[in-house]
């Protein structure tokens, strides 16, 4: 087979089985990066060498190797550009002092650990070409690394960005990683001399070409970024420019005897943090580096890493030493720092784990360390090992250290005040709960009928007095899910501003809401998210909501409605849950409750029963439908609160009874002269919290009014607990 033919069949492999793997990592909650780092390794042979090593041999001849080679120092070079370039100086601004002592402490620990253990790795495990300088630097640096990249998105998908423990960890990891690359700088002189003294020329350049880079280059990237603003968009020939100087500038660093990626990464970097043209020159940038050249670096560090070689028990043993010394280095180094600047022990614990995120960084400096010669196959096998299991368990442990209920108080007191609408200083223990309804809106410009109709059943309209004991929140909750770990849109400067927009189209959505007196009500939360249906249910639970009203949204694969999220939020949210399918019809006048004697139904009707009490003009008709001579009876409970209702209340409720073979045909007939049908989950419906059965959609379809479906988890009783205080909380809780 022709060597070029090759090269792209092992691209088109690499490329596939690297998206497959990194998918199904996301999935159990790790970064996509890390399934792509143990698809390349799948691809060595650590597994695809083992399993089948003709066949291994075939596709991936010794001869394809430099092409590959070639690719990923290619997409090195760019990612490093990128990753300069999201350096952002406002992760310097937020507690710069602490930061600076916890990260140098989490790297001086880390590195000073590595040294002593290269005493006991150097005469075990290396050769007597590679000077123990050189050698100890090297793992000293492969020890105190943290990957600001993978740490930044962390924070982002966390939605810690808005906290004190975000803010201080994406300071430190933005000061550890110019120190670090610093060090690792110096590492490859003596490296590539021999011996630190040999080094110092190396080391006085490469200063020399930083400060000419932060001085003249820089001077230079403005008068660009000017171009840019003047021309408003990033001309072919400006990016053109701007690659041609990535380019450069790696061959210089690569002349001085440092290495190509710490000329990319300068450039970056120096390049002006204008918003418009990072985004840009990002987007235009990261999809080809990430998704067709990253993984082929992946894949050629995968051939280069043998875990066959840990062969013997005292090797493992040594490996196992490799990952304590590295995760206790990181870990204690910070945490020690960090309580010795006042943070809290729980905080300082979280830090520790997240400083200790090393990913494709860590993986970067191992690849130069093999490179040069200065670490065997057998220590970079062990060292990626420990890259792979310090960045698996950052998530994990940061959710046991740090729980999002505790992210949530984290928050600034004023932000959380805002969403919530909660004064949390004039709250106490023994202060009701306020009645708080959950409305996720995908899209603010045509949901406004979800987020009206939730006001309508949470506030009472103007110049209805009614005895509250405790108020109605409404929180339109705007989740902004990212598909891609890598993103430029992930990381949390990028982050904040989306959360920023979308909560400006919320609050211009708030300002339509009539009557204008209810809007005092509505306080949006918008949050980052990787999967909506798990976070809804998640904030229900923290933000103890008492309904959640969810708009109607058509599933990709399926007509059915109350499939794709809706769906999966009808079977996990653990509060009541209401669906909405807006007709158009604006007013709320008149209200239909078709009534068949189960708990979805028994929901129904006393949502019914509160949008009746707060809109005095408001008329309701509960329909029966009697079938093979039997009727449904309300249940004892909404019997005793129906006589519970003001005359004024009950005066507007009509029973109908209606004796019908098809229940559904009748329900659809009524609703042509209401404008809202109210209907709880039932088969007798055509509506089933299931999402498979002929059943499902036939009322949502034919309905002629406006539709809410209701699936009930809780006691009916909370959502009129405060307009009946005299209603006893003593009837039992019943699940559906």
């Amino acid at each position: 087979m022709h060597i070029v033919i090759l090269v792209l069949v092992e691209v088109l492999i690499v490329i596939g089985l690297s998206r497959l793997v990194g998918l199904g990592f996301r999935s159990i909650k790790q970064p996509l990066v890390i399934g792509e780092i143990v698809a390349g390794i799948m691809l060595g042979p650590s597994l695809f060498g083992l399993v089948a090593p003709h066949l291994a041999v075939t596709l991936f001849p010794p001869e394809t190797i430099p092409f590959l080679n070639v690719l990923s120092q290619v997409g090195l070079i760019f990612f490093m550009f990128l990753i300069g370039l999201e350096l952002n100086p406002k992760y310097l601004s937020g507690q710069l002092e602490v930061a600076v002592l916890t990260s140098h402490v989490s790297i001086l620990v880390p590195f000073s650990l590595g040294t002593l253990l290269a005493v006991i790795l150097y005469p075990l495990v290396s050769n007597a070409s590679v000077s123990f300088t050189a050698f100890t630097l090297f793992l000293g640096a492969a020890m105190s690394i943290t990957a600001f990249p993978v740490l930044a998105r962390i924070i982002t998908e966390k939605n810690l960005q808005g906290t004190r423990l975000g803010t201080l960890a994406l300071t430190c990891a933005a000061v550890d990683d110019v120190t670090a690359w610093c060090l690792l700088a110096v590492a490859i002189a003596v490296a590539r001399t021999g011996d630190f003294a040999g080094a110092i020329p190396t080391i006085i350049a490469s200063i020399v070409y930083i400060g000419l880079m932060l001085t003249v280059g820089r001077w230079f990237l403005k008068g660009l970024a000017k171009h840019y603003l003047r021309a408003g968009r990033l001309s072919q020939l400006l990016l053109a420019g701007i690659y041609m100087g990535v380019v450069a500038s790696a061959l210089i660093t690569e002349l001085i005897g440092i290495h190509l990626i710490f000329g990319a990464f300068l450039l970056g970097a120096a390049m002006p943090k204008n918003e418009d043209l990072v985004r840009e020159l990002a987007v235009k940038t990261e999809d080809f580096v990430l998704i067709f050249l990253l993984p082929i670096f992946f894949a050629y560090s995968g051939l280069k890493t043998q875990i066959g070689l840990l062969n013997r028990p005292e090797l493992w043993l040594l490996c196992a030493l490799v990952l304590g010394v590295a995760i206790a280095g990181k870990y204690v180094g910070t945490y020690v720092a960090a309580r010795v600047s006042g943070i809290s022990k729980r905080e300082a614990s979280a830090l520790g784990w997240l400083m200790n995120t090393r990913g494709l960084t860590e993986l970067i400096v191992l690849n130069i360390g093999l490179e040069l010669g200065v670490i065997s196959p057998l220590i970079f096998t062990m060292l990626v090992i420990m890259a792979l299991v310090t960045t698996f368990m950052t998530s994990p442990l940061l959710e046991w250290t740090y729980p999002k209920k505790l992210i949530r108080l984290d928050v600034m007191k004023p932000q959380l005040e805002a969403e919530t609408g909660i004064n949390t200083s004039a709250v106490s223990e023994a202060s009701p709960r306020p009645y708080r309804i959950l409305v996720p809106v995908a899209n603010p410009s045509t949901q406004k009928g979800l987020v009206q109709l939730a006001v309508a059943l949470a506030q009472p309209a103007v110049g209805i007095a009614l005895n509250y004991r405790y108020p109605a929140v409404v929180n339109p909750l705007s989740l902004i899910e990212f598909q891609e770990d890598y993103a430029f849109e992930s990381t949390p400067v990028e982050a904040d501003r989306l959360i920023a927009q979308r909560r400006h189209q919320l609050e211009e959505l708030i300002n339509t809401l009539e009557p204008p007196e209810t809007r005092s009500c509505v306080h949006p939360i918008v949050r980052i998210s990787s999967n909506v249906a798990r976070e809804t249910a998640q904030i229900a639970t923290l933000e103890q909501v008492d309904l959640i009203v969810v708009g109607w949204h058509r599933p990709a694969f399926s007509s059915n409605r109350l499939g794709g999220r809706v769906g999966q939020m009808l079977t996990t949210a653990p509060v009541d849950v209401a669906v909405f399918i807006d007709k158009g019809k604006e007013r709320l006048e008149s209200l239909l409750v078709p009534y068949s004697a189960n708990i979805h139904d028994d929901l129904a009707l006393i949502l019914a029963l509160r949008l009746l009490i707060n809109r005095e003009t408001c008329m309701l008709q509960i329909l029966q439908i009697v079938s093979n001579n039997t009727k449904e009876e309300l249940s004892y409970e909404l019997h005793t609160m129906m006589e519970q209702l003001p005359t004024s209340v009950r005066d507007r409720i009509e029973i109908k009874i209606v004796e019908a073979s098809e229940p559904i045909q009748a329900v659809i007939q009524a609703s042509e002269r209401v404008d809202l049908t109210i209907a709880g989950t039932s088969r007798a419906w055509g509506i089933e919290r299931q999402t498979l059965g002929r059943y499902t959609d036939q009322l949502a379809i034919q309905c002629r009014s406006s539709l809410l479906i209701t699936r009930r988890y809780s006691q009916v009783t909370a959502h009129l607990a405060s307009m009946l205080p005299e209603v006893s909380s003593q009837e039992p809780t019943l699940r559906s």
